[in-house]
């Protein structure tokens, strides 16, 4: 008996190994298909296989970017960000500093490991791949920027990487950028990827872009990775402030989970190789246009991380108007957003509206009840500090079994306005975190 039961338990260990090696159920959330990137001048990619953590999986990305370049970013706040983080603020600052270098870049990105929480191997890691980059494509170390996505607290296998180096820089190609999505991915069950193409005052541009992002996503500029390329040509200065201000509108107004990652980065990089004069004013009449090419396709991304939540079934939209701020706004946006027990309702099917009166209560803002309306889609199920008279539970339920559900608030206090986006709780998202790093 004794060796029956031993028998029984490799042959669940050998199935739970088999298991863990297969890629996970796409989410019923993706969309169809990868869109189709336009090709952006100036910007080579590849990927490759290093065996970081993943095995008979690419988990390295190399993207090669042009002499003249310009390149903008925001990262996380996090007061354990990881050495990667610190390096490209470094790399970032020196950008800025140095105006007149004009010499090329390099992204580098792997999945996997996270390098954060390593000590002072963590930059070993970090310093010794940007080296290999940089005498691999003839730049400066500084001009890597270097990025690494995966579990917390073990060292980065960097040789694994270094080893592949040549192979990267055999393999770049200007239209490599999804298999480049592909290599960034972690918990992901779908690579992230949007582009926009259109006229700046005849000339016609491109934006392309790609995302890697399912847990630990509560973008505070997740584990989240975002690289935007387009061939705008525009000065640094107002290529940071653009990204700045439509990161606000868009990776800041997601959630998961509520946790906060070690190595949030968004980088920009504009090529400035379309035909037109450099954007250098604020007042540039063109500017407008590129800032809502650039925040269509940061939308696209960020809600695609949303709608690749661990364990998501449905997508949550939470708009709320009325408020004393759009500060204000956002803050209590969030709230509901991350309540673990309004997740739970939705992933439930449970039209619990009193959830949401919970979390409005629990933000710390200012709210009367008496003001509060609360809408599902456009069924309005409270109002005046109560529920509505026209509401039935019954369409409330029928209301949760769709896929994408809006939650709408309005604080009737003034006019701060802020949407957010968020995803369900399920089983599901325990499953993926129990055994994460098995």
């Amino acid at each position: 008996m004794s060796d029956l039961k031993s028998r029984i338990a490799k042959l669940k260990a050998e199935l739970e190994a088999l298991e863990s090696q297969l890629p996970p159920a796409i989410s019923p959330l993706a969309p169809a298909r990868f869109p189709d990137l336009p090709v952006i001048k100036g910007v080579r990619f590849a990927s490759a296989a290093a065996a970081v953590k993943y095995s008979g999986r690419s988990d390295v990305m190399l993207a090669e970017i042009c002499s003249g370049a310009v390149m903008a970013g925001v990262f996380t706040r996090s007061t354990t960000r990881a050495a990667p983080v610190l390096r490209c603020e470094e790399s970032l600052a020196a950008h800025k500093a140095s105006p007149d270098d004009t010499s090329g870049f390099a992204i580098l990105v792997n999945s996997g490991n996270a390098n954060a929480f390593t000590g002072g191997r963590g930059f070993e890691s970090v310093d010794a791949t940007r080296n290999a980059v940089a005498q691999a494509l003839g730049c400066a170390p500084i001009r890597v920027f270097t990025s690494s996505t995966g579990v917390i607290g073990e060292p980065l296998p960097h040789d694994r990487i270094i080893g592949k180096i040549n192979d990267l820089k055999s393999g770049l190609s200007s239209s490599a950028a999804k298999d480049a999505a592909a290599a960034i991915m972690t918990t992901d069950t779908f690579a992230k990827g949007a582009a926009k193409s259109f006229d700046l005052d005849g000339a016609p541009v491109n934006i392309a872009g790609f995302a890697k992002g399912s847990g630990m996503i509560a973008p505070d500029m997740a584990t989240m990775l975002v690289y935007i390329f387009t061939d705008v040509k525009i000065s640094q200065e107002l290529l940071q402030r653009t990204l700045w201000l439509q990161n606000a509108k868009t990776f800041n107004c997601i959630t998961v989970d509520s946790d906060t990652s070690t190595s949030d980065t968004v980088l920009l990089v504009a090529t400035g190789k379309a035909d037109m004069d450099e954007i250098s004013e604020p007042t540039d009449p063109r500017l407008p246009a590129f800032r809502d090419a650039l925040h269509d396709v940061m939308n696209n991304l960020c809600q695609q991380v949303a709608r690749d939540g661990e364990g998501a079934t449905k997508l949550i939209k939470v708009k709320i108007t009325g408020a004393n701020s759009d500060g204000a706004a956002h803050r209590v946006a969030m709230s509901i957003a991350n309540s673990p027990l309004v997740k739970t309702a939705v992933a439930g099917q449970d039209p619990n509206w009193g959830r949401v009166v919970m979390a409005i209560g629990k933000s710390g803002e200012r709210a009367d009840r008496d003001r509060i309306s609360i809408q599902f889609g456009d069924i309005l199920v409270a109002q005046n500090g109560w529920v509505s008279p026209d509401y039935t539970e019954a369409a409330g339920a029928a209301y949760m079994l769709n896929p994408e559900i809006d939650i709408t608030v309005d604080l009737g206090l003034d006019s701060g306005t802020a949407t957010v986006w968020t995803c369900d709780l399920t089983h599901q998202y325990i499953t993926i975190n129990a055994d994460y790093r098995s």
